[in-house]
């Protein structure tokens, strides 16, 4: 059952179950940032073998609507892919670890396709195409080779990977995740975007709640904490993070959030 008392103090929680619900009770003053893979939906063996849960969108909606709209996406998948996840909910989102955004009002900015990106990617497929397992995943203005079926090409992926940034130039960045490596737009950040959007209606005013499971997220996580907010991370606790709390599994987080949609 969930906790009802919302009048503690975080400082006093240890678990990030009682932490987000303890916030939530105060929908006035909170934002919510949701990463996507690893966070909402259960990782996969590839990125289009994920499986979004068919009540998953409508609980969003209406804790997005408890917080009158202060519930963004923060993700590293392409902003198109993201919607179809659940579509045909539309929310505020961050793409591509933020190099693509789409405001509460629905306009968005995005970074221009850059011809030489298109045929680095291209050349990064030629090259590990037969590296059994390994996935290179076209994101349009990022890249990233998967290597979650194969940890045996961990070490040829990191040099290729490596030797397309060179090639890719000062503009784009290298990012890690978990059993995947990707090249994006130098400026992206999830932090960034996190604070983006709270210098917007309707996330002005209010203080973040950032909630990842991967190196990826730990930028949204430091703002969050930066700015008075709070920072969960999803899995077994570890020193490695800036994130405060923990929520053991996306399932568990998935739950959660159904009983805060249900009140």
């Amino acid at each position: 059952m969930l906790p009802t008392d919302t009048t503690r103090d975080i400082d006093t929680l240890h678990s990030g179950e009682d932490v987000l619900v303890s916030l939530l009770g105060q929908p006035d003053s909170w934002a919510l940032f949701l990463d996507i893979d690893g966070t909402l939906l259960d990782l996969a063996a590839t990125p289009d073998a994920i499986i979004v849960p068919p009540e998953l969108a409508d609980h969003l909606a209406r804790l997005a609507n408890r917080l009158d709209g202060a519930l963004a996406l923060v993700t590293g998948r392409a902003l198109v892919y993201a919607d179809t996840l659940f579509s045909p909910l539309v929310l505020p989102i961050a793409g591509l670890h933020g190099a693509e955004r789409r405001r509460a009002d629905g306009s968005v900015d995005s970074v221009a396709q850059d011809p030489a990106f298109s045929t680095l990617k291209a050349s990064l497929a030629r090259v590990t195409g037969d590296w059994n397992g390994v996935l290179i995943e076209d994101k349009g203005a990022a890249v990233a080779a998967h290597y979650r079926q194969a940890p045996q090409w961990q070490q040829s992926v990191e040099a290729v990977m490596h030797s397309a940034l060179e090639e890719a130039g000062p503009d784009y960045a290298l990012q890690r995740g978990k059993m995947v490596i990707e090249i994006r737009p130098a400026r992206a950040s999830k932090g960034a975007a996190v604070r983006a959007f709270l210098s917007e209606p309707p996330f002005v005013g209010r203080k973040p709640i950032a909630i990842g499971d991967d190196v990826t997220d730990e930028a949204m996580f430091k703002v969050a904490n930066d700015m008075g907010g709070c920072s969960i991370r999803i899995g077994e606790p570890t020193a490695e993070t800036a994130a405060r709390y923990t929520i053991a599994s996306a399932d568990a987080l998935r739950q959660m959030l159904k009983g805060l949609a249900s009140e």
